[in-house]
């Protein structure tokens, strides 16, 4: 008689959901939830909630309902290095200069707002025009269709914002009448392969801004690198403690021996508590700064609002 097959998200090795998880289970789940989290899988509400969850289960059974739905299916996952390769952290150009049709080639706000944001093909010359109102014209998730376009805004009494991602070099040649076009951004050289942006265009009595920023997911991913780093440096100095605990043991008698090991158990567990209130702590810091961004944002589209309500009085 063969072993029954282990169900669908079950870890290697666990058939029974009824086996007790450990530690590294738990905390194998919890990436697999981060690593959700930093690709735009799951909301900062849903991430807590499945994180809650996973530092409460008990057993392989109620771990593996928590990331069924994820691409790697509800257990615990292999380490997976967040260190991008050189395509990846560059922006992976060549796969975003595509060719083809546009999506959008023209944004009018009159008296209202227009946005241009997430996924879409951006055109070689695509026009703006905003007359007591405003718009944002994101370019940060976007293909586009030739190496170099051209944004050209005309703002009367409004305001315009361009957001592009780091790495696309940026050229601005619009003229300002009682208004003005931001300048900041001129003078970064593109990574190879990005393309090129113009911004051109006309502003009387309004503004057209241009600002580089990455997305939510980067800026996530990055923190998480930055956490993965300050881990490994920190099993780094665990087992070079280990190490130097070890040459100190040799020697000893077994009366020693007997109460170090005692006391090595005694230390173990105390430490992986304490690995435990540190993750929660993290995860909760990460539910806070996200809360903040989100309000930050919030915040940021009112006074693009205000700003627009006051241009059309």
């Amino acid at each position: 008689m063969t072993d029954p097959e282990p169900s669908r998200g079950t870890p290697p090795g666990s058939p029974s959901p009824e086996l007790r998880a450990s530690d590294a289970d738990r905390e194998q789940v919890a990436e697999v939830l981060r690593d959700a989290l930093a690709e735009g899988r799951l909301d900062m509400e849903e991430f807590g909630e499945r994180l809650d969850a996973t530092y409460k289960a008990r057993t392989y059974g109620e771990l593996v309902p928590i990331t069924r739905d994820l691409p790697v299916a509800g257990a615990p996952a292999p380490a997976v290095s967040m260190i991008k390769g050189p395509a990846e952290t560059r922006g992976d150009w060549a796969g975003r200069i595509v060719g083809g049709e546009p999506s959008s080639q023209w944004g009018v706000a009159i008296m209202s707002g227009f946005e241009r944001k997430g996924r879409w093909r951006v055109p070689r010359r695509f026009n703006s025009f905003a007359f007591w109102g405003g718009g944002v014209i994101d370019l940060r998730e976007a293909d586009f269709v030739d190496h170099e376009v051209v944004i050209n805004c005309v703002a009367i009494m409004g305001g315009m914002q361009v957001v592009v991602p780091p790495g696309v070099e940026v050229v601005v040649r619009g003229l300002g009448v009682m208004g003005g076009f931001d300048h900041r951004e001129e003078g970064v050289r593109g990574e190879p392969g990005a393309p090129r942006v113009i911004v051109t265009g006309f502003a009387f009595w309004g503004g057209v801004g241009v600002e580089r920023k990455l997305t939510r997911a980067e800026r996530q991913r990055q923190k998480e690198e930055r956490r993965q780093e300050k881990l490994e440096r920190r099993a780094a100095r665990q087992e070079e403690l280990e190490a130097s605990r070890r040459e100190a043991l040799e020697g000893r008698s077994p009366h020693q021996d007997a109460l170090g090991q005692a006391h090595d158990i005694h230390r173990d567990a105390m430490e992986q508590h304490r690995e435990l209130l540190r993750k929660q702590r993290e995860d909760r810091d990460a539910r806070r700064q996200a809360r903040h961004e989100e309000r930050d944002e919030r915040r940021d589209e009112r006074e693009e609002r205000r700003q627009n309500r006051r241009h059309r009085d």
